[in-house]
C-alpha cells in the first residue's frame, strides 16, 4: 500500500467510525504507528481530520472531501462504469456531467474517444458540467465544446451550486446527464451528502431527455442526505458487475434500464 492508498483508507475509516486510533490503524493498515501519526498529520494540516490524542476525529468536511483525496478502491469499477457510460454517447449530443469521481472519468473516457477527435467543423461534443475540475480538463479538447453553468464552488469540492447555477440550466436542454449519486435506492431513489449538490443535479436531471445515474454496487441500496429525484426519473442505471441481482431486479421493476460494467 503506498501513500496515497493509505491516506484515503485512512479517510475512509474517518468517514465510516468518524474517529480512528493510531494503534488500530497501524495495525490494520500493516504499517507502523510512527507512519499513522505522520499520515494524520498530514490530513490534518489540511483540515481533512482533527488530531486526538492517539488517534483523529473527523472535521466538519470529512463527508465532503476534494475528488484528489477521495477513495481510489473503487478506481477499476469505476472506470468500467465510466467507459460503459461513454459508450452511450453519440458525436453531436449535448451531455451533461455532475461532479465527483466517476463522472471525471466519464469526461476522461469522451475525450479519449477516435471519433470525438475528428475534424466535424463544429464541436462533436457539447459537455455542460457544473465541475470545475472537468471543465479544465476537457477545455484542452479542440472538439469538445465546454458550457460551465456557473455557481458559487464550495470550498471543500470542485463543484459548483446555487442560484446562478439553477437561473443558467432553465434555459438550456441536454439530451444525456450522467449523474454521479453518493446512494441510489429503488424506493428512495438517487441521493446525494449535500443539498447544494442534490438540487443542481436535480435541475440537470430535469433538463435532459436521458437520465443516467452512475454507481458502484457499493451505493445501491444506500442513503444519504438530500434526494436528487425519485428512481422512477432515472432511465439507466451503470454499475459494476457485483450489483446484488435482486437489487437489480428491484431498480428493473422501477422501469430503470440496469447495465452492469
Amino acid at each position: 500500500m503506498n501513500r496515497h492508498e493509505r491516506l484515503t483508507a485512512l479517510l475512509d475509516m474517518v468517514g465510516e467510525r468518524e474517529k480512528v486510533d493510531v494503534e488500530v490503524s497501524a495495525g490494520e493498515l500493516g504499517v507502523s504507528p510512527a507512519t499513522i501519526r505522520r499520515d494524520l498529520d498530514h490530513l490534518a494540516g489540511r483540515n481533512l481530520v482533527v488530531r486526538t490524542r492517539g488517534g483523529a476525529v473527523a472535521s466538519n468536511v470529512a463527508y465532503d472531501l476534494p475528488l484528489r483525496h477521495k477513495a481510489a478502491r473503487n478506481a477499476p469499477e469505476q472506470q468500467r462504469i465510466s467507459a460503459a457510460a461513454a459508450r452511450m454517447v453519440d458525436p453531436g449530443m449535448v451531455v451533461g456531467l455532475n461532479g465527483g469521481t466517476t463522472s471525471t472519468e466519464v469526461g476522461r473516457a469522451l475525450a479519449t474517444r477516435p471519433d470525438m477527435g475528428e475534424p466535424t467543423g463544429g464541436p462533436a461534443l457539447t459537455v455542460v458540467t457544473n465541475a470545475l475540475n472537468i471543465a479544465h480538463e476537457l477545455a484542452v479538447r479542440p472538439n469538445i465544446k465546454i458550457v460551465v453553468t456557473g455557481g458559487v464552488a464550495r470550498q471543500q469540492s470542485f463543484d459548483l451550486s446555487g442560484p446562478l447555477s439553477q437561473l443558467f440550466l432553465d434555459q438550456i436542454s441536454l439530451d444525456l446527464v450522467f449523474l454521479g449519486v453518493d446512494a441510489f435506492d429503488p424506493v428512495h431513489g438517487a441521493q446525494a451528502h449535500h443539498e447544494g449538490d442534490a438540487s443542481t443535479n436535480r435541475l440537470m436531471a430535469a433538463r435532459a431527455r436521458q437520465v443516467v445515474v452512475l454507481a458502484d454496487s457499493g451505493k445501491l441500496g444506500g442513503h444519504a442526505f438530500a434526494k436528487i429525484c425519485a428512481t422512477t426519473d432515472v432511465d439507466v442505471l451503470v454499475t459494476d458487475g457485483r450489483a446484488d441481482p435482486e437489487r437489480v431486479h428491484a431498480f428493473e421493476e422501477e422501469g430503470v434500464r440496469v447495465v452492469k460494467a
